[in-house]
């Protein structure tokens, strides 16, 4: 068991170590948030005690405690810089406390790219908080003032006196609320922010070595499978649990209405008394789920729909001659695909349930997790431990509420429950399908005077954390628990319509939601939301205006765009790429172009795609991709671009290959071989060139690449062939039937 596993399974242990700046942690945000008037930056609007940040340690060591947890995306990492930066230590004395609903401040869900935003905002200004703390006590015990002093990794001097933040931490009373009247350091005073730190989350991965909650092992552990029906509206009708029960090894069989799991000594038998539970029981099932292929778009635009005016803008045209164009895109329903099946960790002892995690959100799932099994949040313990998953609401919740369960049923020994890949293809939430119709006007001179965007959509959110119980086995017990009534988040941040408002001026516009709140099959958030196909709209869109008005695609687009930092992006990936206006596709090679700023609120991303095309297959390689990226302040330069190329990779992948199959009754995808994804082989070369603005805010970064991805792909072979293909994935077999 790794030392950071060993670390989430033993943190009652916490409290007992060495002294410390603070004994215990202050965690009531929502009560102080209430009774105190003065607004406080990022997170610590709702977690307004110091202590619940961060400490000082005796031993040379500084703790830091957030609720945005390690994905991949090396969040971890960035938090530590800011920290140390800020007190003025060396970063190896930081040590990062995986998020934990029993010590951890509640900072909600770790999604939409605002984890530097929000909790590095909120660490920015408890450690220099915390900074100014240590430099009083060191004044009055050096007599000088604190303007004289100078901090290098925690020793304090005035001249030939000196003390340490580790000799002062006893003094010290970070019991208090946040400030924020010590204010961040100024770019020119910074010395970690902004450098390329390796990330910690790396080496172990490499290794090999344990780094996720699937490769936990605690003391007397016993394994866990569920057993799903074989459809969403199956029904049990019988089973023989004492067949099962009477397996080697087997510890329990829960049977709760439809939901079935069981728990044996070993994972290999747990395997085989779930896979004999699935061939005994008898189930029942209806034909219901939605027509598929382009059935499912008409078919989405007849349904009831909740219709919303996102955006409207009303000017003049201008007068003259003015030729209207139309085009209609699509995306279908897209898995998370995890590498790594979902899997969860419980114990249920002494009348308290401890669940190890790869949850996004701890603390609404902490809550979701009360409601499923009937107890009392305040008995209920979420810890974060991350997961070989992916970005987005997958399966992680839901198998927590899985072994939450079975959990009751194991006698106060530890259970890890983990899917199976053919439950995580047919039971995670969906990336709902979408329909994107949009309608442009051009006048004489070419310009854009009236732009039309709507969209079909299911919702993209029915995570923990609202009302009802949004966990799945919910769905299935005795006394059914059901799913909350979706929500589409309102603008500007938005859900199905994620970066459909324009960022380009246009003198008329309007921006219409058809909301679906019925969901034939689950769906919920995949990364950027309904970003990655309004932005494959609009761009795409915004190409097939600049052919019609004979303009170069950058040209055009700089024709329609104030905004100077906007530009800039723009114009720096067309000069890194080489931007040539006039060129022409070839046939089989051509060059794409799109922008966007990730929710109209975070980073600003341009990209230039090359592809190639086999003409006689019609399948299409990306050979590069180049982008420029505006994320205001960076805090480490190589983490952006991890972001930015791990997001133009995942978008490639979505583009080209992804999409769900299912009958109307039942999902048939359920391996690899039906669901394929981009190969080592496929992934394009990325060149990225970062514009750094160290004094302005940091904008997310995460999920600002995939949209632009999409729509430069799609604009690039349009380019080469002079076709347009407006429906998602990219098919060989699509492609190849437009050059027909």
């Amino acid at each position: 068991m790794s030392e950071a596993l060993i670390q989430a399974a033993g943190r009652r242990s916490f409290l007992k170590r060495s002294a410390g700046v603070v004994v215990g942690f202050s965690l009531f945000p929502v009560v102080m948030a209430q009774t105190q008037a003065v607004a406080l930056p990022g997170s610590l609007q709702t977690n307004r005690m110091l202590d619940g940040w961060l400490r000082i340690n005796a031993d040379g060591r500084v703790t830091v405690f957030t609720g945005k947890v390690e994905l991949g995306q090396g969040i971890l990492t960035a938090l530590a810089q800011i920290t140390a930066d800020e007190l003025d230590v060396n970063i190896d004395r930081i040590d990062m406390i995986a998020t934990d609903t029993s010590r951890s401040p509640n900072e909600g869900m770790t999604a939409g790219s605002q984890s530097v935003e929000q909790s590095g905002t909120a660490l920015h200004f408890a450690a220099a908080e915390a900074r100014d703390i240590m430099l009083q006590l060191a004044a009055a015990r050096l007599g000088v003032p604190a303007g004289g002093l100078t901090v290098s990794d925690g020793t304090v001097t005035a001249g030939n006196a000196k003390t340490t933040y580790w000799e002062l931490a006893q003094g010290a009373n970070f019991k208090r609320e946040a400030t924020a009247r010590a204010k961040p350091k100024v770019a020119a005073r910074r010395n970690l922010i902004g450098k390329s730190v390796p990330r910690r989350d790396i080496p172990k991965k490499v290794r090999g070595e344990a780094a996720y909650v699937q490769d936990m092992r605690m003391p007397g552990m016993v394994f866990g499978r569920v057993v799903r029906p074989p459809s969403r509206r199956a029904r049990l009708e019988a089973l023989d649990e004492a067949v099962v029960r009477a397996m080697p090894g087997v510890v329990t069989v829960l049977r709760d209405g439809n939901f079935l799991a069981v728990a044996a000594e070993r994972e290999e038998q747990a395997i085989k008394a779930a896979e004999k539970m699935r061939a005994m029981a008898k189930w029942s099932e209806v034909a219901d789920l939605p027509p598929r292929g382009m059935e499912l778009y008409e078919h989405l635009q007849k349904i009831p729909s909740k219709d919303v005016v996102v955006s409207v803008k009303a000017g003049s045209t201008g007068g003259g001659r003015v030729e209207t164009i139309e085009a209609t895109y699509t995306r279908p329903y897209q898995c998370h695909a995890s590498i790594g099946p979902s899997c969860a960790i419980a114990q249920l002892k002494e009348g308290r349930l401890t669940v190890w995690t790869h949850s996004q959100g701890v603390f609404p799932l902490r809550q979701h997790l009360a409601r499923l099994t009937g107890m009392a949040e305040g008995s209920v313990t979420a810890v974060h431990v991350e997961g070989s998953g992916c970005y987005g609401h997958n399966a992680a919740d839901d198998v927590a509420g899985d072994v939450a369960l079975l959990a009751r049923a194991t006698g106060g020994r530890p259970v890890k429950l983990q899917w199976m890949r053919e439950d995580e293809f047919g039971w995670e939430p969906y990336g709902s399908p979408m329909v994107m119709k949009m309608r442009g006007r051009l006048n004489e001179s070419g310009q854009i005077v009236e732009w039309r965007h709507d969209i079909w959509s299911h919702p993209h959110s029915t995570r923990p954390g609202g009302p009802g119980t949004n966990l799945l086995a919910g769905e299935y017990l005795a006394k059914p628990q059901m799913l909350g009534d979706p929500v589409n988040s309102p603008q500007p941040s938005g859900a199905a319509d994620r970066n459909a408002v324009p960022l380009y001026d246009f003198p008329n516009q309007r921006v219409m939601l058809h909301y679906l709140p019925e969901m034939p099959l689950r769906t919920s958030a995949l990364r950027t939301l309904g970003a990655y196909a309004n932005v494959f709209a609009a761009e795409s869109f915004i190409d097939e205006l600049a052919f019609a008005a004979a303009v170069d695609p950058v040209e055009f687009r700089l024709r329609h765009m104030k905004d100077p930092r906007a530009r800039a992006v723009i114009e720096a990936v067309a000069q890194k790429a080489g931007w040539k206006a006039g060129l022409k596709g070839d046939g089989s090679h051509g060059r794409g172009f799109a922008f966007a700023k990730y929710k109209n609120l975070a980073s600003y991303v341009a990209m230039v795609v090359d592809v190639e095309i086999d003409r006689s297959n019609g399948k299409v390689h990306v050979r590069r991709a180049f982008a420029a990226v505006d994320a205001g302040m960076i805090v480490n330069p190589d983490g952006v671009k991890n972001q930015i190329e791990g997001g133009i990779i995942q978008s490639t992948s979505w583009t080209l290959k992804e999409q769900l199959q299912y009958d109307r009754q039942k999902v048939l995808t359920r391996s690899w071989s039906e669901y394929p994804i981009l190969t080592f082989a496929d992934v394009p070369a990325v060149e990225i060139v970062l514009l750094d603005r160290p004094d302005e805010k940091s904008l997310g970064t995460g999920e600002g690449s995939q949209g632009p991805t999409v729509a430069a792909i799609a604009n690039a072979v349009a380019h080469a062939t002079g076709r347009r293909v407006r429906d998602l994935p990219l098919l060989p077999e699509r492609v190849k039937a437009s050059l027909a």
